[in-house]
């Protein structure tokens, strides 16, 4: 298991190239999500946009991503979300399960049985 302090990638790594998202991962870009989402058959507007900033700043606060807690992450997007609807309205922008599709969206790795069929992804 890796700490955060000790993966030399993240302790030098360059200030975002995009300022609207300061804590998206290395490499990922916006065309990046619109390829993605674009293959899923979505078209993004800006709460699929708030949901990707929401997760890449989760991700960025929590020391090993390899070891995110999927139930936790789970409540922290429907308070995130609860004036609209919270998970509700989130599974009406990701059909493929506002975990799972949202990460890949983000460019980050979804937590383990985020893709499993049965807990609302069909990753």
């Amino acid at each position: 298991m890796q700490h955060v302090s000790t993966d030399i990638n993240k302790l030098i790594q360059e200030p975002a190239a995009d300022p609207d998202f300061p804590h998206a991962p290395l490499n990922w870009t916006r065309d990046d999500a619109v390829n993605i989402a674009r293959e899923e058959g979505l078209e993004l507007a800006e709460d699929h946009w708030e949901t990707i900033r929401a997760l890449q700043n989760y991700y960025a606060h929590h020391e090993d991503e390899t070891v995110i807690n999927l139930r936790e992450l789970h409540d922290a997007l429907d308070e995130h979300f609860h004036p609209k609807g919270g998970l509700k309205y989130l599974y009406t922008l990701f059909p493929g399960g506002p975990i799972a599709q949202s990460c890949r969206l983000a460019g980050l790795k979804a937590p383990f049985m985020a893709t499993d069929p049965s807990f609302g992804s069909v990753a």
